[in-house]
């Protein structure tokens, strides 16, 4: 079982919709999460490059045919993703019931 913590590198908009996306796929294509996001190829990049750093996500080029790029969410990825939105529910969670949603 993951114990709900607030992931501050994994917070940060753009890195969660990226983990949030690659979480429920096998891979995701640079240009298509481009696409999906918004974002401009080095801004993109950038959020990647921290979430590789700390090995939540991996980048592979494709050798053949066209050059693509593939991203990976990691088995520690996936758990540091899993552990932040229990902490993100939790937080929620002690919102007033005037704040609730119905």
């Amino acid at each position: 079982m993951t114990v709900g913590r607030f992931n501050e590198l994994i917070h940060a908009p753009n890195r969660l919709q990226i983990c949030a996306v690659l979480a429920g796929v096998e891979a995701a294509e640079f240009s298509a999460l481009r696409q999906l996001l918004d974002v401009s190829d080095s801004v993109l990049s950038k959020h990647i490059k921290v979430l590789q750093e700390a090995h939540y996500v991996t980048v592979r080029k494709s050798a053949q045919g066209p050059r693509t790029t593939w991203l990976e969410l990691t088995p520690l990825g996936r758990d540091e993703l899993t552990a932040h939105l229990e902490e993100l529910r939790r937080i929620a969670d002690q919102a007033s019931p005037a704040v609730k949603p119905a």
